[in-house]
């Protein structure tokens, strides 16, 4: 049995889409009669697409043609596939090396976004994130792991834009103290997580680049802090840096 699509409109502006991505160029009337609809409801799909950004109508030929916001759409995807299956030997690599969960996160906003995870179940401690959940650039070590490689114009909009909340009693709420942390990070390379989005964990964090040099995405190796001492900061610290050394290169491939 032929399954139909729920939502018809949803169904009509699809084909429409798929229609000129297929054809690069097509007529009102062209359309209307590929897709058997009636002209005035293949103008006002047309026209969605349109108001979308997704179509935009040649001055000259009056035809309707796709707009490179579909590319853009199919690049994203395409980007964060390629991304995760690209990095994870070397997150596994990682957790196995340092027997702690790492966690691989992409920029979104304000937010880093959790895109993928190694968990590591050798200590008994699990942690609670998940993939697809968030966690502000403030006030995390994968956050300010990109945003230490940020000009001060978009330092100072994250800032302004964020919800400053002291989370935990070792939350970042000065805006001078957070620059100076970037600056810190900047030196060494690297971020660190000392409670300050939730008591009792601690990460150490690098920022990876994208292939434009953006700071898009970072990973991280978090734990309990009664197993991250400052003396294990120093040792994984070789790790991460060298795990992003290694990453860097093999996007570059």
């Amino acid at each position: 049995m032929e399954q139909k699509n729920p939502i018809q409109v949803a169904d009509r502006l699809f084909q429409a889409m798929e229609m000129l991505a297929d054809e690069g160029s097509v007529g009102l009337m062209e359309l209307s009669r590929e897709l058997g609809l009636n002209k005035s409801t293949a103008h006002r799909v047309l026209n969605s697409l349109i108001y979308m950004g997704y179509a935009r109508q040649n001055t000259v030929s009056g035809k309707y043609e796709p707009t490179f916001k579909i590319v853009d759409l199919a690049n994203k995807i395409m980007s964060k596939v390629d991304i995760v299956q690209t990095v994870r030997p070397y997150l596994r690599q990682l957790m196995e090396v340092t027997g702690e969960t790492v966690h691989f996160v992409e920029r979104d906003g304000l937010d880093a976004v959790y895109i993928d995870k190694v968990e590591s179940f050798n200590n008994g401690i699990q942690m609670v994130s998940r993939i697809g959940s968030r966690i502000p650039l403030y006030c995390s070590g994968v956050g300010k792991a990109m945003v230490a490689w940020m000009d001060d114009r978009e330092v100072q909009e994250i800032w302004n834009a964020s919800r400053i909340v002291k989370l935990t009693p070792y939350t970042i709420t000065d805006f001078d103290a957070f620059q100076q942390e970037l600056s810190q990070i900047r030196n060494r390379g690297y971020a660190l997580d000392n409670e300050e989005n939730e008591a009792g964990v601690r990460c150490i964090a690098c920022c990876l680049k994208d292939y434009t040099g953006k700071p898009a995405y970072a990973f991280s190796i978090s734990a309990p802090v009664s197993r991250m001492g400052n003396a294990r900061i120093e040792e994984l610290a070789g790790y991460v840096l060298e795990a992003e050394k290694n990453m860097y290169e093999k996007l570059r491939e």
